[in-house]
């Protein structure tokens, strides 16, 4: 059996909303991502999804639990500590032209991780840029233009390339296909599963659409109020859902 690449353990995040108030957008959530997997979550608008991931990840600090990532718990570490993790631990946003730089070219964004953590020259630099480019599809003309210039699904794989330059172990994509039509999403699902494949990278992959999941993830938990009220492998939940929330999910994608 494949080793944990991440474990989630109990795992809570909560927000304030006045002196004596707490909603709990994460509430409790265990599973277990093995190397070389994509893992699907999914559910309804505003169930915490993309809560949990920013926890996982950290951009959220989270009010109990353990987030194990190679063998090490960064539930919380410090900021200088979590350093090394945050280069194998990449995240893909749903808005790919929120999360570039709208005043640099694209292969400025592509290249600007390795000026941060890499030890590489300007050459180097560039090959790897012009390597990842290949990798996700994106022609050499597109390196010199800006992200208001590319397509939507150009912008993504934009985005894919950044969070692979990096040779991430585990990628959180969070709606990553949602804003794109579906001949677009075809193509970006099977470039995430080429990543994957070839390269060994896990996934979580959140998603209100069972129907997207369904393509791509080899496991898939719903969440709903914040917690996982169903895991099982993909066939076994679309042909013998458990929940009757899920059963109300697949009735609406269906």
């Amino acid at each position: 059996m494949e080793q944990p690449i991440l474990q989630v353990e109990h795992l809570t995040k909560f927000f304030s909303v006045g002196p004596h108030a707490e909603v709990h957008a994460v509430d409790d959530v265990n599973f277990t991502l093995r190397r070389g997997r994509t893992f699907g979550l999914v559910g309804e608008s505003g169930c915490g999804k993309s809560s949990c991931a920013r926890t996982i990840i950290r951009i959220y600090e989270p009010s109990q639990g353990k987030i194990i990532f190679n063998g090490q718990d960064i539930a919380h570490l410090g900021e200088k500590s979590l350093t090394p993790y945050r280069r194998r631990m990449q995240m893909i946003f749903q808005d790919p032209y929120s999360s570039l730089n709208p005043a640099y070219t694209v292969g400025w964004s592509l290249e600007e991780p390795l000026r941060i953590y890499g030890k590489y020259d300007a050459a180097e630099r560039r090959r790897r840029v012009a390597e990842i480019a290949e990798k996700v599809g994106l022609p050499a003309e597109c390196l010199t233009r800006r992200p208001n210039e590319l397509s939507g699904g150009q912008r993504q794989r934009v985005s894919i390339g950044v969070a692979l330059i990096q040779k991430p172990r585990l990628i959180i994509a969070d709606e990553p296909v949602s804003a794109l039509d579906v001949t677009i999403q075809r193509q970006i699902l099977e470039l995430m599963r080429t990543v994957r494949d070839e390269l060994g990278i896990s996934f979580l992959f959140i998603s209100h659409d069972l129907n997207v999941v369904y393509q791509l993830c080899d496991r898939v938990m719903v969440m709903k109020d914040g917690r996982i009220v169903e895991e099982n492998t993909v066939q076994e939940l679309f042909d013998h859902p458990q929940h009757a929330y899920t059963r109300e999910l697949l009735s609406a994608a269906d």
